[in-house]
């Protein structure tokens, strides 16, 4: 007979039945003899089941539908009749087979006594529970009023899926992207991210209403906004509001965390999605809390303005294409039939200036609706006369100007930071290493390292893009930051250039001048103000400037940037009188190398520390007499050198005495180092990287005896290095990767006593290394190919301190569509 342990539920009218049935069976055999203290113990038991069978059946009539949970129970008893006929005609040696049957019957029935009476109470506690959460819905009922009047802790819509959004265009293609991602094995949370406004929580809800995640999870989605101030006891009850639960009391975040861990296993037991919409920075520990599980059936998707990568690759929201943007467009300004008198280059003019913001198109589409055709024209003529969309639409504003208030009140060094981005031409990459030269001098950030992290921060916050090119996987950075650009979308710069322009001219720490032709600024023209205090000042002329400057007087900038596109350009003479400045930025966006005139104006800058020049032709600049004594850092980006540093008036030693560090990049004319660069014993980094026909290093380079970093990093002509690197005692990086033509290393390179990393890879030439490489005792990590990893077989036994770390190249040259050679 089956035991009947597992019976749980008990009632019913069969059951009832069956019950009498039993009972009326055991009365006819009680008085045999051989099994009279089973039947006895079996007797009692069912005495006590009497009144609580009899309670099952009145209940039976008052709530219809228990039948089926009664079943078991019902059978047990009817297997239980069945045992007992059989004990009355089985013969002698029979009976004492079903002796133990009839005492397994016995123990069952007496451990289904137990149960109901444990069930009677549960059943009870049930009844209390279930009034006490009727009470909490009506007292929330009651008080739906005064919560949504205390804006500190409201809870609204208890966890409902918001209403979807009656147009949405160009999303599409993201949420195919974003369904694949969510249901990729072993993804448990997805980080959706974007500036404000560009539609993530659109996203979200439209995920949320579309049929194949409906299909999935059924009514187990949960959408709770968590905003700024984010609260994670508000969170958890918002949960338990939405399944109808009593919502948990609670003292501590462990108490939270705990009650929350206990509704996503027991609601996680289906197929759960849960959206935490609006997600900020700072609110990792949520997320953490979160992600902790893991379980298999429990997705969350996340939207926020930060990316939060290590809760895993998250999903980036690009803004609308042209198409997109302009039915978008359509859609928020009523462009209909009854508004055909607005032509469509209108539209057009309005829709690019919101360069793919959703936000941005649906703001001015409903404030122009219904508009004149002269308002439409004159937000068009504002526009090109340099006003910004922020200034007349401030819904759109205040939703940008939120991300950066929450940086102003956390970090406000990255604020900053990202003000100075502002600085820069309209849809210009902006080199990471500019940014690295004025920080270190206007914020002290000395370190390139801390520089380059707060661009990843800038990124992450959705406020700037940090585009690595050439090489995407970027984990093995050794401080090579050439090929790291910064772009923004046009929205975000104009928010940057807002925070600006608020202060009056006299007072800005920034000053951006964008000049057209030669027509100045009227302020600059009637020489309206003395002098100006700012330490950035960024002056940008296009093709038609004609290098006519007027005085201004600039006392206190430290980092000056002068953009240009003109084939001969001379440098304002009030550059001179500049005697603060530390940082000069010259960027030439002409399609061949600038001549430079004037450059010898810089010579009366006493504090000159860094230069940076991008396509200028040195010997335009070499002819002239100059002496910085104060210069630490010379930059040369797609420069034409030639014989630059030979046919001046003066020796590059004589110019630049106190230069610790060089770096000339992508200078396709540099056949041969100049000889010369040599005397710059100060020099403690020479980076000389993609000068593809530079062929031979000078001699007498081991003169340069501080040297601790030698960068050459795709010379691709380059075939060997001289022997007198062998002097280079306190070299502790050498960067020959990607020199292709390199055949052999010196046979002296073991000299080289501080080395500590080699970057070698893709130096396909090579076909052996020098024995003398046993000799690099400090030789800590040597970064290569799998093709020259081989080489370094035969020394492992012996550099037991040495770690081979293998790269694989991924080569990416996108960057060259914002470049001109």
């Amino acid at each position: 007979m089956c035991c009947v342990m597992a019976v749980v539920f008990i009632g019913g009218a069969r059951l009832s039945v069956t019950f009498w049935t039993l009972c009326d069976s055991l009365k006819q055999v009680k008085d045999m003899m051989v099994f009279k203290s089973q039947l006895g113990d079996i007797e009692s038991t069912l005495h006590s089941l009497e009144p609580l069978i009899k309670e099952m059946a009145e209940c039976e009539k008052e709530l219809d539908g228990q039948g089926e949970e009664l079943e078991n129970l019902s059978v047990e008893m009817e297997e239980g009749v069945e045992l007992i006929r059989k004990c009355s005609k089985a013969s002698r040696f029979k009976k004492y087979k079903y002796g133990s049957r009839l005492v397994e019957l016995g123990k069952s029935l007496q451990r289904l006594l137990g149960i109901l009476k444990v069930q009677g109470i549960r059943d009870v506690k049930k009844a209390l529970i279930s009034m006490r959460n009727i009470e909490n819905v009506v007292q929330r009922i009651e008080g739906n009023c005064v919560i949504q009047n205390i804006q500190s802790e409201k809870i609204e819509g208890w966890c409902a899926v918001p209403e979807p959004t009656t147009v949405t265009v160009g999303l599409d293609v993201p949420l195919r992207e974003l369904k694949m991602k969510l249901f990729t094995y072993g993804v448990s949370m997805v980080i959706v991210t974007a500036p404000g406004g560009c539609g993530k929580t659109t996203l979200a809800t439209k995920l949320c209403q579309d049929a194949e995640i409906k299909d999935k999870f059924k009514s187990n989605i949960f959408f709770v906004t968590v905003t700024k101030k984010h609260n994670l006891f508000l969170i958890v009850q918002e949960l338990y509001h939405r399944t109808g639960a009593q919502v948990p009391d609670f003292q501590s975040d462990v108490t939270a965390v705990s009650w929350m861990h206990q509704f996503l296993k027991k609601t996680g037991q289906n197929p759960m999605l849960l959206v935490l919409d609006d997600v900020w920075a700072g609110s990792e520990f949520i997320l953490e809390k979160f992600d902790e599980l893991k379980m298999t059936n429990c997705k969350i998707l996340v939207t926020s303005r930060s990316s939060f990568p290590r809760f895993g690759s998250p999903y980036y929201l690009e803004c609308l294409n042209d198409a997109d943007a302009m039915a978008l467009f359509h859609h928020a300004a009523s462009l209909g039939d009854r508004s055909s008198y607005i032509s469509e280059d209108l539209p057009r003019k309005i829709v690019e200036r919101c360069m793919g913001f959703p936000l941005a198109i649906t703001v001015l589409g409903r404030s122009l609706c219904g508009q004149p055709i002269e308002i439409w024209q004159k937000r068009v003529l504002e526009w090109s006369r340099g006003s910004s969309v922020l200034e007349s639409e401030h819904d759109l504003l205040d939703c940008l100007q939120s991300s950066l208030d929450a940086l102003d009140e956390e970090k406000p060094l990255i604020r900053e930071c990202f003000i100075d981005l502002g600085l820069f031409p309209e849809d210009q990459r902006i080199p990471a290493t500019v940014l690295v030269d004025m920080w270190a001098e206007l914020y002290g950030i000395h370190e390139d390292i801390l520089s380059i992290s707060h661009l990843y921060e800038l990124a992450s916050q959705s406020l700037a893009n940090l585009v690595v090119t050439s090489r995407k996987d970027n984990k093995y950075s050794d401080g090579y930051y050439t090929e790291h650009f910064v772009t923004q979308h046009d929205m975000l710069r104009e928010l940057a250039i807002r925070q600006t322009s608020q202060e009056p001219l006299q007072q800005r720490m920034r000053l951006m001048i964008d000049i057209c032709g030669d027509n100045l600024p009227m302020w600059w023209k009637e020489q309206k103000y003395q002098s100006l205090i700012a330490r950035v000042v960024s002056i940008s002329t296009d093709e038609e400037f004609s290098s006519t400057w007027q005085n201004l007087q600039l006392p206190e900038a430290e980092v000056l940037i002068l953009n240009f596109q003109t084939k001969y350009y001379a440098l304002p003479e009030f550059v001179e009188k500049m005697k603060k400045l530390k940082t000069l930025v010259l960027t030439s966006c002409s399609s061949s190398p600038t001549e430079l005139n004037n450059f010898q104006l810089v010579d009366s800058i006493p504090s000159l520390k860094r230069i940076r020049l991008e396509r200028i032709s040195l010997p335009s600049i070499s002819r002239y007499p100059i002496q910085l004594k104060s210069l630490k850092k010379i930059s040369l980006f797609m420069c034409c050198i030639g014989q630059g540093f030979g046919n001046g008036t003066i020796q590059i030693s004589e110019a630049f005495p106190n230069v610790v560090e060089m770096n000339i990049d992508y200078c396709n004319d540099l056949v041969e180092l100049p000889a010369q660069l040599c005397d710059l014993i100060q020099l403690k980094k020479l980076s000389v990287t993609n000068s593809h026909k530079l062929s031979a290093l000078p001699e007498d380079i081991g003169n340069l005896v501080n040297l601790e970093l030698l960068r050459l990093r795709s010379c691709t002509d380059l075939s060997e290095l001289p022997g007198s690197i062998r002097n280079l005692k306190k070299l502790n990086f050498l960067d020959i990767s990607d020199c292709f033509s390199m055949k052999e290393l010196p046979e002296n390179i073991g000299e080289l006593c501080s080395l500590e990393r080699l970057n070698m890879r893709q130096c396909s030439r090579l076909n052996e290394l020098p024995s003398s490489v046993l000799d690099l005792e400090h030789l800590k990590e040597v970064t290569c190919d799998e093709e020259t990893e081989i080489l370094w077989e035969p020394f492992l036994p012996y550099l037991t301190n040495m770690h081979i770390k293998v790269v694989k190249e991924d080569i990416n040259l996108n960057w060259l569509h914002k470049s001109h050679f």
